[in-house]
Formats: C-alpha cells, structure tokens, sequence
C-alpha cells in the first residue's frame, strides 16, 4: 500500500480525503477499516457521517484529526489547519473548574495570562456557561459538560470541527437544544464540521449533506444533500422524510452483512 501523505490546500477550512485506506495488524490477523474512501467536504458545510457499528466512522476522524495514520491514500486540509475533535465524553479535568478546563488550549498555544481571561469570557458567553466558570465538571449536568468540551474545542480556533456522536449519550430535549446551540455557532463562525453520527434523524435535523459508510471495511455507499430550509425541527415531516430514506439504505446495508 502506499503511505499516506498530508497536503495543504489553499481554501481554508476544506478536507478532502483521497482513496484513504486504514489497516489494523498484519498478515492474517489484518483487519481493514477503511477502504480507499474518497470524500470532498467545502469550506463552511455541514458534513454528517452514519453507519452500522464498526464501519470506520470513529477512525476516520482520528485520521483526520491526526490521532492515528492511514496505512493509504491521502488527506488533505486546509495550510495549517489543526482539526478540534470533540468526543462523545466530555473528558473535563476534574480538578479544574470551568474556566480552567478552557484555559487548557490556551496554555497550549502560548497566550498571555490577560488574553487567556479574556477568551474564556468570550468562549463561556458562546455556549451560554458565564455564570458557571467557577463551577468543577461534577456540579454541571451532562449538557453543560458537553457545552464546556464544546467552548474547550472552540478554544483552538481552528475552522474543522471533529465531532464523534457528541450528544449521543444526553436526552432528548437536552440533545435538541445543544442541536440549536451547535447550529448557531456553527453559522457564526463559519465552521467546517464533520459529525459522526448512529442517530439518522439528529443528522437530517443538522447536516449540509449526509454521507453512509458501508460495514466493514468502511466506503461511500451513499450521499445526499439536505435541502431543508434552517431553522428545523427534528421531528418536522421534512427532517423526518430525509432520516427515513437513510435509515432505508442504512437497514439494507446492514442487512446485506447479516448484523
């Protein structure tokens, strides 16, 4: 196989994955995850990804965030764009508060003390937290820790946005107004997303386009595009139509594997 090779593109805020192939182990214990996929994402769309368990999902954006190596194929970004993975577990550290937790990128990136303090402020208003900085991960319910991993994400101030079934593990109503607060970010700041996704309907409520993966090994079977006028409801007969046709596809592909 060949090996695979990182090339930046000039448009800002693109990913574009080329035959990207993904192997675990060697000789007959090799197992492949994904197999030469091939998928063009615009600067500024909304991408959400489904599939059966093990499909490659969750290995597609550890590659693309740069976690993991594809054993092929190519993966190209914008010039210097670092994508922020966000996973389904906040990961707060519980000995820090709100802030704290924040500040983390931040120390990282080398800002001042100052300009630390005052992005946090502007992150905390984002995602609705200002009056909990001071609060540690254990005093917050399960939204708001995913609104603080979503501030932490922010921090990096990179325009591709990783998101590995985020609200997967939250209720309903809590999962449909974090959908709002993620679309309202999203627009303002003119993010590139890819969300990985088991919930066929929270993708047709959220996405630019929805793209399927084969089982294993992980292809493109299908995409289409969701041409749903913003704002929607994900239980509108427009959301519901889009979610009902994938879910189709989706069933026939998993039945066709016998899963």
């Amino acid at each position: 196989m060949t090996s695979t090779s990182t090339t930046p593109r000039s448009a800002t805020g693109s990913v574009a994955l080329r035959g990207v192939t993904k192997v675990y182990g060697q000789g007959e214990q090799a197992v492949l995850a994904l197999d030469g996929l091939s998928l063009d994402i615009a600067p500024g769309e909304f991408v959400c990804m489904v599939g059966a368990s093990g499909c490659g999902k969750s290995t597609l954006l550890n590659l693309v965030a740069g976690l993991d190596r594809a054993s092929g194929g190519a993966i190209e970004l914008g010039e210097g764009v670092n994508p922020g993975l966000m996973f389904q577990e906040p990961a707060l550290f519980p000995w820090l508060t709100v802030e704290g937790n924040i500040e983390v990128p931040l120390k990282l990136r080398g800002l001042p003390r100052d300009q630390r303090k005052e992005r946090v402020a502007e992150l905390l208003r984002t995602v609705h937290l200002s009056e909990f900085g001071r609060k540690r991960p254990h005093q917050l319910s399960g939204g708001m820790r995913q609104r603080v991993a979503l501030a932490r994400t922010l921090a990096l101030e990179t325009p591709v946005l990783l998101m590995d079934e985020p609200f997967g593990a939250l209720d309903a109503m809590t999962r449909d107004i974090l959908h709002d607060e993620l679309e309202r970010i999203w627009t303002e700041r003119k993010l590139t997303v890819l969300f990985v996704t088991h919930n066929v309907r929270e993708a047709a409520r959220l996405a630019d386009r929805i793209v399927l993966l084969s089982s294993r090994p992980g292809r493109i079977i299908y995409s289409t595009e969701v041409a749903v006028p913003r704002p929607r409801r994900i239980d509108s007969p427009e959301v519901s139509a889009i979610a009902a046709e994938v879910t189709d596809r989706l069933r026939k592909e998993v039945g066709r594997h016998g899963q």
